[in-house]
Protein backbone atom coordinates (compact mmCIF):
# COMPACT_ATOMS: atom_id res chain seq x y z
CA UNK A 1 0.00 0.00 0.00
CA UNK A 2 1.57 3.45 -1.24
CA UNK A 3 1.40 5.68 2.06
CA UNK A 4 0.30 9.28 1.64
CA UNK A 5 0.68 12.67 3.54
CA UNK A 6 -2.87 11.88 5.16
CA UNK A 7 -2.44 8.52 5.59
CA UNK A 8 0.99 9.19 7.32
CA UNK A 9 -0.91 12.03 9.46
CA UNK A 10 -3.65 9.70 10.35
CA UNK A 11 -1.24 7.19 12.17
CA UNK A 12 -1.95 6.66 15.72
CA UNK A 13 1.03 4.49 18.17
CA UNK A 14 -0.32 1.44 19.93
CA UNK A 15 1.16 -0.24 22.51
CA UNK A 16 3.68 -1.64 20.98
CA UNK A 17 5.66 -0.62 17.67
CA UNK A 18 3.97 -1.20 14.53
CA UNK A 19 5.54 -0.55 10.43
CA UNK A 20 3.37 0.29 7.23
CA UNK A 21 5.13 -0.57 4.11
CA UNK A 22 5.65 2.08 1.13
CA UNK A 23 6.66 -0.57 -0.91
CA UNK A 24 10.45 -1.15 -2.51
CA UNK A 25 12.36 -1.98 1.50
CA UNK A 26 11.02 1.49 2.31
CA UNK A 27 7.84 1.54 5.59
CA UNK A 28 7.22 3.82 8.41
CA UNK A 29 8.39 2.55 11.65
CA UNK A 30 5.61 3.79 14.57
CA UNK A 31 6.81 4.14 18.01
CA UNK A 32 4.27 3.76 21.30
CA UNK A 33 5.82 7.15 22.02
CA UNK A 34 4.56 8.35 18.95
CA UNK A 35 7.94 8.73 16.88
CA UNK A 36 7.32 7.66 13.36
CA UNK A 37 11.02 7.10 11.52
CA UNK A 38 11.43 5.86 7.81
CA UNK A 39 13.15 2.56 7.61
CA UNK A 40 15.03 1.27 4.40
CA UNK A 41 15.26 -2.59 4.42
CA UNK A 42 17.84 -4.25 1.80
CA UNK A 43 20.33 -6.88 0.65
CA UNK A 44 23.79 -6.45 0.01
CA UNK A 45 26.10 -9.42 -0.58
CA UNK A 46 23.59 -11.63 0.79
CA UNK A 47 23.07 -10.18 3.83
CA UNK A 48 19.52 -7.99 4.93
CA UNK A 49 20.16 -4.48 6.11
CA UNK A 50 18.54 -1.84 7.49
CA UNK A 51 18.87 1.91 7.43
CA UNK A 52 16.89 5.21 9.26
CA UNK A 53 16.21 8.11 6.47
CA UNK A 54 14.76 10.07 9.13
CA UNK A 55 12.12 11.17 11.42
CA UNK A 56 8.65 11.81 9.62
CA UNK A 57 7.87 14.86 9.60
CA UNK A 58 11.35 16.66 9.64
CA UNK A 59 11.48 14.36 6.28
CA UNK A 60 8.49 14.80 4.44
CA UNK A 61 6.77 12.05 2.32
CA UNK A 62 8.75 13.46 -1.12
CA UNK A 63 12.00 13.75 0.97
CA UNK A 64 12.23 10.16 1.92
CA UNK A 65 11.02 9.21 -2.03
CA UNK A 66 14.90 10.76 -3.02
CA UNK A 67 16.44 9.68 -0.14
CA UNK A 68 15.15 6.25 -0.78
CA UNK A 69 15.64 6.26 -4.56
CA UNK A 70 19.64 7.48 -3.84
CA UNK A 71 19.98 4.21 -1.52
CA UNK A 72 18.91 1.71 -3.85
CA UNK A 73 20.83 2.95 -6.47
CA UNK A 74 23.77 2.08 -4.23
CA UNK A 75 22.76 -0.82 -3.41
CA UNK A 76 22.40 -1.76 -7.41
CA UNK A 77 26.35 -0.30 -7.56
CA UNK A 78 27.59 -2.75 -4.25
CA UNK A 79 27.64 -0.38 -2.39
CA UNK A 80 26.09 -0.63 1.52
CA UNK A 81 24.20 2.77 1.92
CA UNK A 82 24.01 1.98 5.50
CA UNK A 83 27.30 1.67 6.31
CA UNK A 84 28.59 4.00 4.05
CA UNK A 85 25.94 6.45 6.52
CA UNK A 86 28.13 5.41 9.49
CA UNK A 87 31.19 5.92 8.23
CA UNK A 88 30.62 9.66 7.24
CA UNK A 89 29.16 10.08 10.65
CA UNK A 90 32.11 8.52 12.42
CA UNK A 91 34.41 11.14 10.23
CA UNK A 92 32.45 14.07 10.89
CA UNK A 93 33.10 13.13 14.66
CA UNK A 94 36.59 12.56 14.08
CA UNK A 95 36.82 15.79 11.93
CA UNK A 96 34.89 18.17 14.10
CA UNK A 97 33.79 21.82 13.31
CA UNK A 98 34.93 24.72 15.15
CA UNK A 99 31.42 24.93 16.82
CA UNK A 100 31.63 21.11 18.06
CA UNK A 101 35.46 22.02 19.35
CA UNK A 102 33.48 25.02 21.49
CA UNK A 103 30.84 22.93 22.73
CA UNK A 104 33.26 20.01 23.69
CA UNK A 105 36.10 22.61 25.53
CA UNK A 106 32.68 24.17 26.89
CA UNK A 107 31.91 20.53 28.91
CA UNK A 108 35.02 19.56 29.74
CA UNK A 109 37.01 22.61 30.67
CA UNK A 110 35.34 26.36 30.51
CA UNK A 111 31.97 25.66 32.55
CA UNK A 112 34.43 24.98 35.80
CA UNK A 113 36.05 27.96 35.32
CA UNK A 114 35.05 31.79 36.81
CA UNK A 115 35.51 33.49 33.55
CA UNK A 116 34.65 30.51 31.49
CA UNK A 117 31.22 32.12 30.23
CA UNK A 118 32.72 35.29 29.13
CA UNK A 119 35.58 33.21 27.35
CA UNK A 120 32.70 31.18 25.55
CA UNK A 121 31.30 34.88 24.94
CA UNK A 122 33.84 35.79 23.29
CA UNK A 123 34.71 33.13 21.20
CA UNK A 124 30.86 32.67 20.04
CA UNK A 125 30.87 36.71 19.20
CA UNK A 126 34.26 37.00 17.11
CA UNK A 127 35.13 33.52 15.92
CA UNK A 128 31.92 31.37 15.26
CA UNK A 129 30.40 34.08 12.61
CA UNK A 130 33.54 33.50 10.84
CA UNK A 131 34.87 30.14 11.36
CA UNK A 132 31.34 28.14 13.23
CA UNK A 133 31.35 25.45 10.00
CA UNK A 134 35.02 25.41 9.43
CA UNK A 135 36.83 22.17 10.41
CA UNK A 136 39.20 22.48 13.19
CA UNK A 137 41.65 21.24 10.97
CA UNK A 138 41.55 23.67 8.11
CA UNK A 139 42.50 27.06 10.67
CA UNK A 140 45.85 28.40 10.10
CA UNK A 141 48.15 30.36 12.52
CA UNK A 142 47.32 32.84 9.47
CA UNK A 143 43.79 32.65 9.18
CA UNK A 144 44.36 33.82 13.77
CA UNK A 145 46.21 36.21 13.11
CA UNK A 146 43.71 38.32 10.62
CA UNK A 147 40.69 37.52 13.01
CA UNK A 148 42.79 38.86 15.76
CA UNK A 149 43.92 42.00 13.69
CA UNK A 150 40.34 42.74 13.28
CA UNK A 151 39.22 41.97 16.66
CA UNK A 152 42.34 44.51 17.57
CA UNK A 153 41.36 47.64 15.47
CA UNK A 154 37.82 47.34 17.49
CA UNK A 155 39.63 46.93 20.74
CA UNK A 156 42.94 45.87 21.40
CA UNK A 157 42.83 44.50 25.04
CA UNK A 158 39.92 42.26 23.77
CA UNK A 159 41.98 41.18 21.03
CA UNK A 160 44.76 39.53 23.63
CA UNK A 161 42.10 37.92 26.27
CA UNK A 162 40.51 36.71 22.57
CA UNK A 163 44.06 35.05 21.65
CA UNK A 164 44.58 33.82 25.06
CA UNK A 165 41.50 31.90 25.21
CA UNK A 166 41.70 30.71 21.57
CA UNK A 167 45.54 29.37 22.53
CA UNK A 168 44.13 27.43 24.54
CA UNK A 169 41.39 26.23 23.25
CA UNK A 170 43.10 24.73 19.81
CA UNK A 171 45.99 23.34 22.69
CA UNK A 172 42.64 21.63 24.18
CA UNK A 173 41.67 20.57 20.48
CA UNK A 174 45.52 18.41 20.31
CA UNK A 175 45.26 17.21 23.61
CA UNK A 176 42.13 15.40 22.22
CA UNK A 177 42.92 14.24 18.99
CA UNK A 178 41.37 16.47 16.74
CA UNK A 179 44.85 18.04 15.91
CA UNK A 180 48.15 17.22 15.88
CA UNK A 181 49.24 20.28 17.24
CA UNK A 182 47.99 23.63 17.57
CA UNK A 183 48.58 25.67 15.25
CA UNK A 184 48.93 28.65 18.03
CA UNK A 185 51.89 27.12 19.89
CA UNK A 186 54.42 30.40 20.53
CA UNK A 187 52.14 32.73 19.45
CA UNK A 188 53.12 35.99 21.59
CA UNK A 189 50.25 38.47 22.63
CA UNK A 190 51.06 42.84 21.91
CA UNK A 191 52.30 44.21 24.75
CA UNK A 192 49.91 45.55 26.82
CA UNK A 193 50.29 48.88 28.94
CA UNK A 194 49.64 48.15 32.86
CA UNK A 195 46.60 50.03 33.87
CA UNK A 196 47.27 52.42 36.88
CA UNK A 197 44.18 54.50 36.87
CA UNK A 198 43.26 55.60 40.72
CA UNK A 199 40.67 57.56 41.38
CA UNK A 200 41.59 60.70 43.33
CA UNK A 201 39.88 61.94 46.75
CA UNK A 202 38.03 64.41 44.88
CA UNK A 203 36.94 61.86 42.26
CA UNK A 204 35.83 59.55 44.77
CA UNK A 205 33.76 61.97 45.95
CA UNK A 206 31.81 63.18 42.21
CA UNK A 207 31.53 59.50 41.70
CA UNK A 208 30.07 58.57 45.34
CA UNK A 209 27.23 61.38 44.93
CA UNK A 210 26.79 61.19 41.06
CA UNK A 211 25.68 57.35 42.05
CA UNK A 212 23.17 58.66 45.04
CA UNK A 213 19.88 56.41 44.34
CA UNK A 214 18.36 60.03 45.04
CA UNK A 215 19.99 61.34 42.04
CA UNK A 216 17.93 60.71 39.06
CA UNK A 217 19.90 63.14 36.57
CA UNK A 218 22.03 59.71 36.36
CA UNK A 219 21.14 57.14 34.00
CA UNK A 220 21.72 54.30 35.52
CA UNK A 221 20.26 51.54 37.05
CA UNK A 222 20.19 51.94 40.75
CA UNK A 223 21.79 48.37 41.12
CA UNK A 224 24.38 48.87 39.16
CA UNK A 225 25.28 52.21 41.30
CA UNK A 226 24.99 50.03 44.41
CA UNK A 227 27.87 47.40 42.84
CA UNK A 228 30.05 49.71 41.75
CA UNK A 229 30.05 51.54 45.31
CA UNK A 230 30.89 47.78 46.45
CA UNK A 231 33.45 47.13 44.48
CA UNK A 232 35.19 50.79 46.01
CA UNK A 233 33.92 49.48 49.72
CA UNK A 234 35.55 45.95 49.61
CA UNK A 235 37.77 45.85 46.58
CA UNK A 236 36.81 42.77 45.76
CA UNK A 237 36.28 41.53 41.67
CA UNK A 238 33.45 43.37 40.03
CA UNK A 239 32.40 39.62 38.70
CA UNK A 240 32.52 38.02 42.69
CA UNK A 241 30.34 41.80 43.55
CA UNK A 242 28.34 40.85 40.49
CA UNK A 243 27.52 37.15 41.71
CA UNK A 244 26.98 37.81 45.54
CA UNK A 245 24.42 35.93 46.74
CA UNK A 246 22.29 36.07 49.91
CA UNK A 247 23.02 32.56 50.96
CA UNK A 248 27.04 34.13 50.95
CA UNK A 249 26.21 36.91 53.67
CA UNK A 250 25.99 35.74 57.77
CA UNK A 251 25.70 38.75 60.07
CA UNK A 252 28.38 41.18 58.67
CA UNK A 253 30.59 38.86 57.11
CA UNK A 254 30.69 37.90 52.87
CA UNK A 255 32.15 34.47 52.37
CA UNK A 256 32.49 34.28 48.33
CA UNK A 257 32.63 30.64 47.46
CA UNK A 258 35.77 28.58 46.59
CA UNK A 259 33.85 27.60 42.84
CA UNK A 260 33.77 32.08 42.42
CA UNK A 261 37.03 33.16 43.39
CA UNK A 262 40.07 33.00 40.82
CA UNK A 263 42.17 31.25 43.17
CA UNK A 264 39.98 28.30 43.97
CA UNK A 265 40.05 29.53 47.66
CA UNK A 266 36.92 30.52 49.43
CA UNK A 267 37.50 34.37 50.94
CA UNK A 268 36.27 35.64 53.33
CA UNK A 269 35.48 39.59 52.92
CA UNK A 270 34.18 41.31 56.53
CA UNK A 271 31.41 44.14 55.91
CA UNK A 272 31.56 47.18 57.29
CA UNK A 273 29.00 49.82 58.15
CA UNK A 274 28.51 50.86 55.34
CA UNK A 275 28.97 47.95 53.12
CA UNK A 276 25.93 46.60 54.99
CA UNK A 277 23.91 49.64 54.01
CA UNK A 278 24.66 49.19 50.51
CA UNK A 279 23.40 45.90 50.81
CA UNK A 280 19.98 46.96 52.93
CA UNK A 281 19.60 49.61 49.79
CA UNK A 282 19.75 46.58 47.27
CA UNK A 283 17.43 44.40 49.17
CA UNK A 284 15.19 46.46 48.15
CA UNK A 285 15.62 45.95 43.78
CA UNK A 286 16.62 42.09 45.32
CA UNK A 287 12.63 41.11 45.19
CA UNK A 288 12.81 37.23 45.59
CA UNK A 289 15.89 36.69 43.83
CA UNK A 290 18.91 34.60 45.21
CA UNK A 291 21.50 37.64 43.91
CA UNK A 292 22.33 40.69 46.13
CA UNK A 293 22.52 43.08 42.86
CA UNK A 294 20.10 41.59 40.88
CA UNK A 295 19.28 41.81 37.04
CA UNK A 296 16.98 44.17 36.16
CA UNK A 297 16.52 41.99 33.04
CA UNK A 298 16.77 38.49 33.69
CA UNK A 299 14.40 36.63 36.13
CA UNK A 300 16.17 35.56 39.41
CA UNK A 301 19.73 36.40 37.34
CA UNK A 302 22.51 38.38 38.57
CA UNK A 303 23.41 42.23 37.11
CA UNK A 304 26.72 41.48 35.25
CA UNK A 305 30.13 42.86 35.08
CA UNK A 306 29.21 43.72 31.14
CA UNK A 307 26.70 45.88 32.40
CA UNK A 308 28.87 47.60 35.00
CA UNK A 309 31.78 48.04 32.55
CA UNK A 310 28.76 49.83 29.97
CA UNK A 311 27.17 51.97 33.02
CA UNK A 312 30.79 53.23 33.32
CA UNK A 313 31.82 53.72 29.86
CA UNK A 314 28.47 55.43 28.92
CA UNK A 315 28.48 58.19 31.53
CA UNK A 316 32.20 58.84 32.79
CA UNK A 317 31.98 62.37 31.89
CA UNK A 318 27.88 62.54 32.58
CA UNK A 319 29.52 61.66 36.28
CA UNK A 320 31.65 64.36 36.18
CA UNK A 321 35.60 62.70 35.58
CA UNK A 322 37.56 64.25 33.30
CA UNK A 323 39.44 60.63 32.66
CA UNK A 324 37.85 57.51 31.86
CA UNK A 325 37.95 54.61 34.65
CA UNK A 326 36.74 50.76 34.66
CA UNK A 327 34.93 49.30 37.34
CA UNK A 328 38.24 47.31 38.05
CA UNK A 329 39.76 50.69 38.82
CA UNK A 330 37.57 51.22 42.05
CA UNK A 331 39.33 47.92 43.05
CA UNK A 332 43.01 49.28 42.06
CA UNK A 333 41.59 52.86 44.13
CA UNK A 334 40.98 50.85 47.42
CA UNK A 335 44.33 49.00 47.37
CA UNK A 336 46.28 52.32 46.90
CA UNK A 337 44.16 54.00 49.73
CA UNK A 338 44.39 51.23 51.89
CA UNK A 339 48.67 51.50 51.61
CA UNK A 340 47.38 55.54 52.64
CA UNK A 341 46.07 55.47 55.42
CA UNK A 342 48.75 52.49 56.61
CA UNK A 343 47.16 49.04 56.04
CA UNK A 344 50.49 46.60 56.35
CA UNK A 345 50.63 45.40 52.71
CA UNK A 346 50.27 41.55 54.19
CA UNK A 347 46.66 42.09 55.13
CA UNK A 348 46.10 44.56 52.29
CA UNK A 349 47.04 41.74 49.53
CA UNK A 350 44.65 39.57 51.75
CA UNK A 351 41.67 41.78 51.54
CA UNK A 352 42.29 41.59 48.08
CA UNK A 353 42.18 37.75 47.87
CA UNK A 354 45.47 37.99 46.54
CA UNK A 355 48.15 35.03 47.28
CA UNK A 356 50.92 35.43 49.35
CA UNK A 357 54.37 34.92 47.58
CA UNK A 358 57.38 33.10 48.56
CA UNK A 359 57.55 31.65 52.23
CA UNK A 360 55.33 33.38 52.95
CA UNK A 361 52.72 30.87 51.34
CA UNK A 362 53.91 27.98 52.21
CA UNK A 363 54.61 28.56 55.84
CA UNK A 364 51.78 31.58 56.45
CA UNK A 365 48.30 29.79 57.10
CA UNK A 366 46.81 32.76 59.27
CA UNK A 367 43.54 33.90 57.89
CA UNK A 368 44.23 37.69 58.85
CA UNK A 369 40.41 38.02 59.27
CA UNK A 370 40.44 40.26 62.29
CA UNK A 371 42.87 42.37 60.32
CA UNK A 372 41.20 42.58 57.27
CA UNK A 373 37.90 43.79 59.19
CA UNK A 374 40.19 46.43 60.68
CA UNK A 375 41.29 47.53 57.53
CA UNK A 376 38.07 47.90 55.84
CA UNK A 377 36.20 50.19 58.77
CA UNK A 378 39.16 52.03 59.02
CA UNK A 379 38.65 52.33 54.52
CA UNK A 380 35.30 52.95 55.66
CA UNK A 381 35.86 56.11 57.50
CA UNK A 382 38.11 57.36 55.37
CA UNK A 383 35.61 56.97 52.53
CA UNK A 384 32.76 58.98 54.89
CA UNK A 385 35.48 61.78 55.40
CA UNK A 386 36.14 61.82 51.59
CA UNK A 387 32.72 62.00 50.51
CA UNK A 388 31.70 63.96 53.45
CA UNK A 389 29.00 61.30 55.26
CA UNK A 390 29.28 61.88 59.19
CA UNK A 391 29.89 58.26 60.90
CA UNK A 392 26.93 59.07 62.96
CA UNK A 393 24.61 59.72 59.92
CA UNK A 394 24.94 56.75 58.21
CA UNK A 395 24.91 54.85 62.09
CA UNK A 396 21.63 56.62 62.51
CA UNK A 397 20.22 55.18 58.64
CA UNK A 398 21.01 51.85 59.65
CA UNK A 399 19.55 51.73 63.31
CA UNK A 400 16.09 53.15 61.07
CA UNK A 401 15.95 50.34 58.92
CA UNK A 402 16.28 47.85 61.28
CA UNK A 403 13.20 49.08 63.46
CA UNK A 404 11.34 49.80 60.11
CA UNK A 405 12.07 45.65 59.10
Amino acid sequence: MALSDLLLKKMTPKKTKFEVSDGNGLSIQVLPAGTKSWIFRYMIDGRARRMTLGRYPTVSLADVHQLHSAAMKEVELGIDPGAKKLEEKASRKAEPNIIDLLEEFWDRELQNKPSGKEQRRMVAKDVLPLWGDRKVKTITRRDTVLLLDNVRDRAKITANRLQTVLVRMFNFAAERGMLDYSPLTGMKKQREKARDRVLSNEEIKIFWEALELENMTMDIYRVSKLALKMILLTGQRPGEVCGMTWAEIDGNTWTIPAARMKSKYAHSVPLSDMAMEIIEQARIYSGGSPFVFASTHKDEGATTTRALSKAVSRHWLEIGLKEKFTPHDLRRTLRTRLAEIGIDNVVAERVLAHKLQGLLAVYNRYDYDTEKRQALDKWAKKLRQIVGIEEAQVTNIIEFKRKAV
